[in-house]
Order: structure tokens, then C-alpha cells, then sequence
């Protein structure tokens, strides 16, 4: 297995408390493989990936617990030089908002350079070129030209194929996607999606897609971990999701995607808000925003049942997942 994340536990300590962002999360992703890691805003997606690359903000961030096992080595237990030679040669991290990640006042040349200078020892020259080639292989037209220009003289769509350009210089064996479609028309994040699965393909690398959205994913993904409030809630294979999901968040997710038959009709959306994460509800996370909740779910914290036993491929954070499986519930899950 290429990486494993195991138990990982994340707190930020605030002045209004602790907030328990990441509590036990446990997801792995071999070669070639894409794992599509969906949820809501706050869910703990980005903050995972975060303490995956080693880039957590600490403090107020802090590793409470778990390991992180990336090619047999827990990153956890590394030291920070030793993380450093592993960011970028290794693994890497497309960010969601290309323009911020970029330095402005840097040629788009220089900074994908820099990769190689760094880490390859490489002169001025030849990173240059390297750079070219890079902006060759995510179809940046004349790439020999634009190589000398600044992140505001490109598009939106062009921006985010530099940031994956930039991740790939080194062809690392795993990349971290967090929201690389955002802010990005439908016609752009289809392109931006299809090169990504390309690559992956090409390089036979690792990738963790970060994601609201399970539109974006239905096509790249192998699997999908879906999380909520800190915690995974249901891990299955792409197909098994979107055919008969088994946690009425996940339905919940599924039946907020807009389709061509419900034309004219109201666009459906998960009642109520994400928890607080300084005073997550006791039992069931879900339990205040879904309609299947019963006493239990108040009171008692669903384990990850496996929806498969046979093989343990498929889990569900929730006591009534038979229920939510079962195609004869009538309407949404969720009202």
C-alpha cells in the first residue's frame, strides 16, 4: 500500500476552546489508484491532507494521535528535514486556489524551476527547459513564449494546469488534489479532471482527490471516503456509492446534485448546518440534520460497520445502514 492513514486525530486549540477537527480518520490509497475524499466544508478533508504533507499550521494545529504509514514509514516519526526531502520528490499537493499558491512575482518559469534547482541541483538553464516541458505535458499552448510569464497573465483553468505542473515536476508517487476545480466553469473542470486521471494513468502515481462535489468525481475516482465532522461516515468503491449509498449523509450529498429529469423542480439540500466542532453532538454527528435518527443515534457513536464483510471493502458509520441500503425507502432519505 502506497499510503495509510490510521486513526488520525487533529485539535486546534482556539481562545474559544478546542475544536476536534479530525477524530479517527482511517483511509489508504495505493499506485495508480484515486481516492475521491468528499464532504462539506469543515468536514476535516483539507486539515488531513494538510497533516499527510506536513504543512499543518502548529500551533494552533496538533497531532493528537494516529499514524501516517507512506511506503512503510509513519511520516509522524520523521524529522522535519527528512519530511522536507519527501514534499515534492515524493509527494505533492495541487492547492485549490492557484492564484494564491503562486507567487506573483515570479515568472510561472522560475517557480516551476525551482523545483528542480532544489531538489535536482539542475542549473538555471536546464530547469528552464524543464519548466517548458512540464508546460508542454498539461497542454499549455506555447509553452516556450509563456514560460517567462506571471501568474496573473494566465487564466483560471491555465493557473490550476500550472499547479499540476508544478506537483508533477518530480514525479512523485502520490499527489494530493484539494478542490482543484474550484472557481472553475464546467467545461474547464472537466479538462482539469480528465488530465489529472490521464496522468495518473501515465505515471501510475497515487492521488487523493479533495472534493464537495461527487459530480466532479463519478469518472476518475476508484473509491470514495466520504467525512463528516472529522470523521470518515462511508468508504466505498465509486460504483457501490453512487448505485445504493449506505449513510444518509452520503444519500444526502448524492441526491443534492443537480439531474436533467428533476427540471423545474426544486433543488434539494441537506437540512441544517455542519456542527460546531468545539461541541460536536453526542452519538451520531449527523443525527440533528437526518431523519432516520433514533434514540441510539443520540446517544451512542456508530463504529464503521462493514456493509461487506466478506471483504471489508465497503463501511458505513451508521446503526441503521441496512435501512439506508435498502431501495424500497420511499423519497429522499432526508425528507
Amino acid at each position: 500500500m502506497l499510503l495509510e492513514v490510521r486513526d488520525l486525530r487533529v485539535e486546534f486549540r482556539t481562545r474559544d476552546g478546542i475544536a476536534q477537527a479530525v477524530n479517527g480518520v482511517e483511509y489508504a490509497v495505493d499506485a495508480g489508484q484515486t481516492l475521491a475524499v468528499l464532504g462539506e466544508s469543515g468536514s476535516g478533508k483539507s486539515v488531513t491532507a494538510q497533516a499527510i504533507m506536513g504543512i499543518l499550521d502548529m500551533p494552533p494545529g496538533r497531532i493528537t494521535g494516529g499514524e501516517i504509514l507512506f511506503k512503510g514509514r509513519d511520516l509522524l516519526k520523521l524529522k522535519e528535514d527528512e519530511r522536507r526531502k519527501i514534499r515534492g520528490a515524493e509527494m505533492a499537493m495541487i492547492f485549490q486556489d492557484a492564484l494564491s499558491a503562486l507567487n506573483p512575482v515570479l515568472t510561472v518559469g522560475d517557480q516551476l524551476g525551482e523545483m528542480f534547482v532544489v531538489h535536482r541541483g539542475m542549473s538555471g538553464k536546464d530547469a528552464r527547459a524543464k519548466a517548458v516541458e512540464l508546460m508542454d505535458r498539461v497542454r499549455i499552448p506555447a509553452a516556450k513564449e509563456r514560460v517567462r510569464d506571471y501568474p496573473h497573465q494566465f487564466s483560471g483553468g491555465m493557473r490550476q494546469r500550472i499547479m499540476i505542473a508544478m506537483a508533477l515536476a518530480l514525479e512523485p508517487s502520490l499527489i494530493i488534489a484539494d478542490e482543484p476545480t474550484t472557481a472553475l466553469d464546467v467545461t474547464v473542470q472537466a479538462q482539469v479532471m480528465d488530465l489529472l486521471a490521464e496522468l495518473r494513468r501515465e505515471l501510475d502515481m497515487g492521488l487523493i482527490l479533495i472534493t464537495h462535489d461527487l459530480g466532479v468525481v463519478a469518472d476518475v475516482a476508484d473509491r470514495i471516503a466520504v467525512m463528516y465532522a472529522g470523521r470518515i461516515v462511508e468508504s466505498a468503491p465509486v460504483h457501490d456509492i453512487y448505485k445504493a449509498p449506505a449513510h444518509p449523509y452520503t444519500r444526502g450529498l448524492l441526491d443534492s446534485i443537480p439531474r436533467l429529469d428533476q427540471k423545474g423542480q426544486e433543488l434539494y439540500a441537506i437540512k441544517g448546518l455542519p456542527p460546531n466542532l468545539m461541541k460536536i453532538p453526542p452519538g451520531c454527528a449527523f443525527h440533528p440534520r437526518c431523519p432516520m435518527a433514533r434514540d441510539v443515534c443520540r446517544t451512542d457513536v456508530p463504529p464503521l460497520y462493514e456493509v461487506t464483510p466478506s471483504d471489508g471493502t465497503r463501511v458505513s458509520a451508521c446503526h441503521f445502514w441496512r435501512e439506508c441500503l435498502d431501495d424500497r425507502v420511499d423519497g429522499h432519505v432526508n425528507g
